[in-house]
């Protein structure tokens, strides 16, 4: 089996029935969310970093 027909199967199953998005997962709303829990380990991070 060849890398290129295994690759090629991955993608297939990846894709699956409906076409790979799902309706309730809204980019805008995900990457926000991300955004905010990143920030907010930012922010607990510099509140315990207090050896400077």
């Amino acid at each position: 089996m060849s890398f290129h027909s295994t690759a090629a199967q991955l993608v297939t199953l990846a894709e699956g029935e409906g076409g790979g998005n799902h309706d309730s997962l809204n980019p805008l709303v995900t990457g926000g969310g991300a955004f905010i829990v990143l920030l907010l380990l930012l922010w607990i991070t510099t509140r315990f970093n207090r050896d400077r």
